[in-house]
This record gives C-alpha cells, sequence and structure tokens, in this order.
C-alpha cells in the first residue's frame, strides 16, 4: 500500500513554557498558512517531523494536536495516520453563510463605533491595485482581501462577533484563497469593497450591513456552482 508523503507546514522550534500551548498556537497558524482547498495540497500530518521541527518531545504535540482534533481541524484515522480536514461543499456553504451574518452586524456596528481613521485604514489596504488591476497581483490581493474582512470584523468591536469567526476564518480564509483566481473573482471583489467602505463612512448603517451580507453570500452561491473539488 502506497503511503502518501506528508504535508509540509511552516514550523519553527518552541521555547520551553506552556509547551502544549504554544505547539497548539503554531499548529494551527501553520494550517491556517496551508492551502488545504488546493486539490494537490497533501493533508496528512507526521508525528514525528512536527516533534523534530518545534524541538520538544511529543507529549505536547500530542497534546495540542487533540485539542485540534476536538475543534475540527485534523482527524486520526487508524492505521493511516493524521490529517487537516477538508470541509464537504454543503459545510462550506453553511461556514459562509454563518460568516456573512456575522460580518455584517460588524459592519452595522462598526458604522456606529467605529473612528473616521480607523474606516480610513480599510482604504489602505488596496492602494497598490489603484493603478494596475488585483488580476496582476493575485497573491497580494488574496491578502488584502482576507486582511480587509478580519478588519471589518474588527471595527464592529465585539469580542464575541471577533471569537466566534475566529475557528470559521481558518476555513473561510482558504477558500476565499482557492476561488479569488475564478471567474474573475478579483476584480469583483475590489468593487464591492470600496462600496462596503463608502458605506462605512457615510455612517449609513442599513447599507453597510447589507452589502457585507451579500458580498458574502455570493461567495457562497460561487462555491455551490463552481467549487466541485469540495464534493
Amino acid at each position: 500500500q502506497r503511503t502518501s508523503a506528508a504535508a509540509p507546514l511552516a514550523l519553527a522550534p518552541l521555547n520551553a513554557t506552556s509547551l502544549r500551548d504554544q505547539a497548539y498556537a503554531l499548529l494551527k497558524n501553520a494550517i491556517a498558512d496551508t492551502d488545504i482547498y488546493d486539490p494537490n495540497q497533501e493533508l496528512r500530518l507526521d508525528e514525528r517531523q512536527l516533534t523534530t521541527a518545534l524541538g520538544v518531545s511529543r507529549t505536547p504535540i500530542r497534546e495540542a494536536l487533540s485539542l485540534l482534533e476536538q475543534e475540527g481541524f485534523i482527524r486520526t484515522i487508524p492505521r493511516r495516520g493524521i490529517y487537516i480536514i477538508r470541509k464537504s461543499k454543503r459545510e462550506m456553504i453553511e461556514m459562509i453563510q454563518m460568516w456573512a451574518a456575522l460580518e455584517s452586524m460588524a459592519a452595522r456596528l462598526a458604522t456606529l463605533q467605529a473612528t473616521d481613521a480607523e474606516i480610513a485604514k480599510l482604504r489602505h489596504l488596496f492602494d497598490e491595485f489603484q493603478n494596475s488591476p488585483p488580476s496582476e497581483h493575485l497573491d497580494e490581493y488574496s491578502d488584502a482581501n482576507i486582511a480587509f474582512h478580519t478588519a471589518v470584523i474588527a471595527l464592529g468591536g465585539s469580542q464575541t462577533i471577533i471569537d466566534a469567526t475566529r475557528n470559521l476564518l481558518i476555513h473561510v480564509r482558504a477558500i476565499r484563497r482557492a476561488t479569488i483566481v475564478q471567474s474573475d473573482r478579483a476584480a469583483r471583489s475590489i468593487i464591492d469593497h470600496l462600496k462596503i467602505i463608502e458605506a462605512l463612512e457615510r455612517r449609513d448603517t442599513e447599507l453597510a450591513e447589507r452589502l457585507t451580507r451579500q458580498h458574502t453570500l455570493d461567495l457562497a452561491v460561487h462555491v455551490d456552482r463552481y467549487c466541485d473539488f469540495l464534493d
């Protein structure tokens, strides 16, 4: 039986304190930075490689992996190994819909309490794309796109919404990254973002909430129609 190669994660050795918590945080961040919805991405993790990369014993690694499994980010398959989980299309659509509800409420709250200076920072996320289309800088635009959505969440000022979206972000970020190259989504995305920013700047609470919600729901529709690799 052929054994697939383990997925390489960008990791660095740990310090001595709170090894389980450090391992958990670093592994979770590394999973978040892995393009898990790339059909060619290897998702199997090797416990021995992780202990070597982080410079600790197996105990904190196993404890960290157990926490990640409880949170639904990895799965242990007997006699096969440990795998990063890809969500199904239905699961991903539901996660995007939940993100739409939470981010649109954050946008609503932002119109009521964020400062003009905080809202103005959103425009600067897209400065480098003013003179050339996002399609010419897809990696950079993908990062700016994700930064925009997390910034809107933060501007809402609700720690409960920030906490509720933290784990969702790992999968929603990965699917945004995977889909930004499809169907000229980058060009349409930046137009939507600028409209949302304008609504926030005008303190148009209802419009900011509606545009933010629809922008993310459009991603759910796109995933349903075109992302067959999630089935």
